[in-house]
């Protein structure tokens, strides 16, 4: 039997969201920006979901002072140690948002956006990339939810 407490545990403690990334380029390109502010984590796993090439030859997190991702720096690269090149591989890579104001002070930036930006050995491959950003200044309900079109 079901249980009819309401409950929301990790959905209300973390902000966690899938993209489908088919960029059609092989050239280096951000899956999405979001704003970092009131999270302390940001994390980003990608997993090859269609595949031509080998997949993901490069994977970073940037950080930028404005939403659209202008003028971006690099905070973290994933030191790939052999290319996720079958599907269902997977990586993780993540930062602290201690890290992007570190970073973002040397730069003289106010770094508060990021994105997770993939290259792709061909312009066929795909991935699907999860976001999750934790700890939040403030708990609350619907930081996760239902995505349906």
């Amino acid at each position: 039997m079901a249980t009819v407490q309401a409950g929301e545990h990790i959905g209300s403690r973390n902000k966690i969201k899938m993209y489908d990334f088919d960029p059609n380029t092989t050239a280096a390109t951000p899956v999405a920006w979001v704003d970092m502010r009131d999270y302390e984590h940001f994390g980003v796993m990608a997993m090859a979901s269609a595949l031509t090439g080998n997949g993901v030859t490069a994977f970073a997190i940037q950080a930028s002072a404005v939403p659209e991702g202008t003028n971006p720096v690099t905070i973290r690269s994933h030191a790939l140690a052999s290319e996720p090149d079958a599907v269902g591989d997977q990586l993780w890579l993540e930062v602290s948002a201690q890290e992007v104001n570190s970073v973002g002070v040397l730069a003289g930036k106010d770094l508060r956006y990021v994105s997770a930006v993939l290259t792709l050995a061909n312009s066929a491959d795909e991935n699907v990339v999860t976001y999750v950003l934790s700890n939040p200044r403030f708990a609350q309900s619907g930081l996760t939810g239902d995505v349906v079109s």
